[in-house]
């Protein structure tokens, strides 16, 4: 049950927040939050910048979390909650997002600076306006909307802000997971708003496997005109890029609780070999993606992928190194009648007047860390799929309706 006439209040001011959300996602987009496997300097700048933020909408509890990382700058990764007592503080409920961004990749794809954010035909553009600041907005906003009417929540309120989401969670979730404390109990509502679709009908219950993996070969390098005084690393590794798309047969289950509901194994990053057209490169390096469905075992893929390596060695007579880069098995499903699940439906029919349903995904999020310790979390976020991408950008509305499906969560009963 929920109180309506404190929910209408809410939303107005949520409605009312509009300029501070877009001033927000400005501040936060300018201070860049790359993380050390990707190239930058991790996310303690941008942590304190939100905390600041923070303490001037008047939030007053905090406790951090952080991580040790002596890879960053000031060895520490940030782990930080804000939170608001509620009436029963008994119970819990978690907004879970990630401070981290990925880098922009190829700047000549972008319309402007993507550390500039702006506002074009009602989006906010910027790297990292919807992955994953757009709903670390949405609910920072609807926890000020009940601090400026002073309104409890039903029940506590923690908005919890982590490190390290988008390469292997080690210094976010996993470190929270690992600490003496229990930060979680089974009892508690748990969302994580960084997945979902663009109607905000998907709420999110389980994940496919993530496998990354790097492949090094390396052959003998020679002046491209005398190739037989070589082996040409570069060739063979396309040959293996061919080669592996193979797995898409041999794991060709379908699953319809997924979108796409099928495994998927994707050649991705390519490393630089020779500097010139005229020499043949001894060295080769290519990266894949590979998204598993919960039924395969990620011990399989493995197995069937040094099966098709150790062929192109032979037929190549090259050595090929396979790297581990991250590997994260199944989780649990959260049942699709979970009360975090039932409280995310009601609040979507309210605010976007549509039914949600349960479904799964291939793209990971830190829910699965918490699924496999028997946390059962959903993952929603009325999204416009934009991350990763250039040109990166989220609606205004999504940051104002998304902040009102929090806010009717923090009120219900």
């Amino acid at each position: 049950m929920i109180d309506e006439v404190l929910f209408e209040k809410v939303s107005r001011r949520i409605d009312e927040s509009r300029q501070d959300m877009i001033e927000l996602q400005k501040a936060l987009t300018a201070v860049p939050a790359v993380g050390p496997a990707s190239g930058g300097d991790g996310e303690m700048p941008k942590a304190l910048t939100l905390k600041k933020y923070l303490k001037d909408m008047g939030f007053t509890i905090f406790r951090h979390f952080d991580a040790p990382d002596p890879a960053v700058s000031g060895g520490l990764r940030p782990n930080f909650l804000t939170s608001l007592p509620g009436k029963d503080e008994s119970r819990r409920i978690w907004i879970i997002t990630h401070l981290d961004i990925v880098p922009p990749g190829e700047p000549g794809l972008w319309s402007a600076d993507p550390y500039r954010a702006y506002v074009r035909d009602d989006c906010v553009y910027g790297r990292g306006t919807e992955d994953n600041q757009q709903d670390m907005v949405a609910s920072i906003f609807a926890a000020r909307a009940l601090l400026e009417e002073g309104i409890a929540p039903c029940r506590t309120v923690n908005l919890l802000f982590v490190s390290d989401e988008e390469t292997s969670s080690e210094k976010g979730v996993q470190h929270l997971l690992d600490l003496p404390e229990k930060i979680f109990n089974s009892g508690d509502w748990i969302v994580v708003p960084d997945s979902g679709n663009s109607e905000g009908s998907l709420i999110e219950v389980a994940e496919k496997g993530i496998l990354w993996l790097g492949f090094k070969t390396t052959g003998k390098q020679c002046h491209a005109s005398k190739p037989q005084l070589g082996i040409n690393a570069f060739a063979a590794a396309s040959r293996l890029v061919t080669e592996l798309t193979r797995l898409r047969d041999i794991f060709d289950a379908r699953d319809p609780l997924f979108d796409p509901p099928v495994s998927t194994f994707e050649p991705t990053k390519k490393e630089a070999n020779v500097g010139n057209i005229n020499t043949i490169p001894g060295e080769d390096v290519f990266y894949m993606d590979c998204r598993i469905l919960p039924r395969y075992g990620i011990d399989g893929v493995l197995s069937e992928i040094e099966k098709i390596t150790q062929n192109i060695e032979k037929q190549y007579h090259v050595t090929i190194e396979i790297s581990l880069r991250q590997r994260v098995d199944p989780a649990p499903s959260t049942p699709a009648d979970a009360p975090v699940v039932r409280a995310l439906t009601y609040a979507i029919d309210r605010v976007y007047r549509i039914r949600a349903f349960a479904g799964g995904v291939g793209a990971g999020t830190v829910a699965a860390y918490l699924r496999k310790r028997d946390l059962p979390t959903a993952v929603w976020s009325k999204t416009g799929m934009k991350a990763h991408q250039p040109d990166e950008n989220c609606p205004v509305g999504n940051m104002t309706g998304n902040a009102k499906v929090f806010a009717h969560l923090f009120l219900q009963s």
